[in-house]
């Protein structure tokens, strides 16, 4: 969809020819002297005008207006989340026409908050996944122009929320499609098409190449897959090589059976999910591709199938990471972080300033935090002080769970150095603790468990790009 972002004034928008004009009307706006201004007034006048955010009042044809459709949608005091409900409530009911061009005009003068949340719907609002439809219905809507009287000094913050959700819409997509429509192999072919812009290089890594590396641990969650595993290498080039980058690493299991631990059949279809954290990391480099920022970013994914066969790995199997360290496999059902540990440690020869990983590790982070907030991991305070401003700028929540070395004691075991799981009981955390042993003493590292906020279930099934807007914004904040 193609955003612009324009400087006029209600006179002037009352001659823009589009398909829908959506007004989103502030408490303390006061009407003008315009057509518009005059009609507002009225419906003041008559109390038709709606007062909660979210309500609105749809037009056709008004003679006020060159476009056949004019919505009054109340945004309250204008903050972003009012203007996140009003947008949404004016796409509903846009929903069942063919709106291919549509004027969003703000009455007050909107925030960079604000701004971003008008981008962040009408993209999420409008989105359609159509690959492996017979007949697809693809987007409809082809135009969104924003329209305030500041556009001038929003301008930067504009261009950065459309290439995030770009970004997040490359992360959808990867995340939406089916298994085996979203394999390993595929998964590296999506990062090389990537490579195809300036600055960014692609290396794909396969089962020989893994075996070289030592990647014991990896390895053995794919063994029990006919689909071989990749191990995709992306780094952005956008500073001096003398710059140290920031590494995201990103789960890309592209289908979590369970292994020998199976999982139940009910929902297993949404383990197609469990490869969002590497979408994710795709989702950012298509939006670095776009900014094209002064900074070095690399992106790591170990991708592969959990599956079952004859060779897969079983409970109680002990195997060597590739940092030495052996793991005992006391569930073949906690394989993230056992792909996600030797990838933490390919990380170190790139001298990091910092790594940050990216899973739908645990059910019990959902438990925990719901589909709100993402689990973020860090025993850096800065770092994750950073994290969360990031979120809180993107609008891509996190929140700062405990590393308390009591955590870890599950994890102690009598046949290796460490188990892949312990007790039920702070599931996210040991999750996050043994990750942490492949990290301490590194670089800087923070883990973000978005097994909650990486997919939607239900009617709205479906991917949220979700953290890919938290990930930029931290990028473009501490990569300089």
């Amino acid at each position: 969809m193609n955003f612009e972002l324009h400087a006029l004034d209600l006179a002037s928008v009352a001659n823009e020819k589009c398909d829908a004009l959506v007004l989103l009307l502030t408490d303390g706006f006061k009407p003008g002297k315009d057509k518009i201004s005059s009609l507002i007034a009225q419906l003041t006048k008559a109390g038709d005008l709606p007062s909660k955010p979210g309500r609105l009042l749809s037009l056709y044809r008004p003679v006020q207006t060159a476009a056949p459709r004019l919505i009054l949608v109340s945004v309250g005091d204008g903050i972003s989340k009012h203007v996140r409900s009003g947008i949404q409530a004016a796409l509903a009911g846009l929903k069942t026409l063919a709106t291919k061009h549509i004027a969003v005009c703000f009455t007050g003068l909107p925030t960079d908050a604000s701004l971003r949340s008008a981008v962040q719907a009408l993209a999420d609002g409008t989105y359609s996944y159509t690959t492996t439809k017979s007949k697809p219905e693809p987007r409809t809507l082809q135009k969104a122009l924003l329209v305030c009287s500041n556009a001038a000094s929003l301008k930067s913050t504009f261009d950065r929320a459309v290439a995030i959700v770009a970004g997040v819409e490359v992360a959808k997509e990867w995340a939406n499609r089916p298994a085996n429509h979203a394999t390993p192999t595929l998964l590296g072919k999506a990062a090389q098409a990537l490579a195809r812009h300036p600055k960014i290089h692609c290396e794909v890594l396969g089962p020989k190449e893994v075996a070289k590396l030592g990647m014991g641990s990896f390895m053995a969650v794919a063994q029990g897959s006919d689909e071989p595993l990749r191990f995709i290498v992306l780094q952005y080039h956008g500073a001096a090589k003398s710059k140290a980058p920031t590494v995201l690493v990103g789960k890309g299991i592209t289908f979590d059976s369970g292994g020998i631990s199976i999982k139940p059949a009910a929902e297993m279809d949404e383990m197609k999910f469990d490869m969002s954290g590497a979408a994710s990391v795709l989702g950012v480099f298509a939006t670095l591709a776009k900014l094209k920022p002064s900074i070095n970013v690399v992106g790591l994914i170990p991708s592969c199938e959990n599956l079952l066969n004859g060779r897969a790995v079983k409970p109680g199997d002990v195997v060597t990471s590739m940092s030495g360290q052996t793991i005992e496999i006391l569930n073949t059902d906690a394989e993230g972080r056992l792909v996600l540990c030797d990838a933490l440690t390919y990380a170190e020869r790139f001298k990091p300033a910092a790594v940050v990983d990216i899973a739908t590790l645990t059910g019990a982070c959902v438990v925990a935090l719901g589909n709100v907030r993402s689990g973020m991991f860090c025993a850096d305070d800065a770092m994750a002080d950073a994290l969360i401003a990031a979120g809180e700028t993107a609008q891509d929540l996190c929140w700062h769970m405990p590393l308390d070395d009591e955590y870890g004691e599950g994890l102690k075991t009598h046949f290796a150095d460490v188990a892949n799981v312990a007790g039920r009981a702070g599931g996210a955390i040991s999750a996050a603790k043994f990750l942490q042993r492949f990290t301490e003493k590194k670089y800087p590292w923070a883990h973000l468990d978005i097994a909650g906020t990486a997919w939607k279930s239900g009617a709205a099934k479906g991917a949220t790009g979700r953290p890919v807007g938290l990930l930029v914004e931290y990028l473009l904040a501490h990569g300089t």
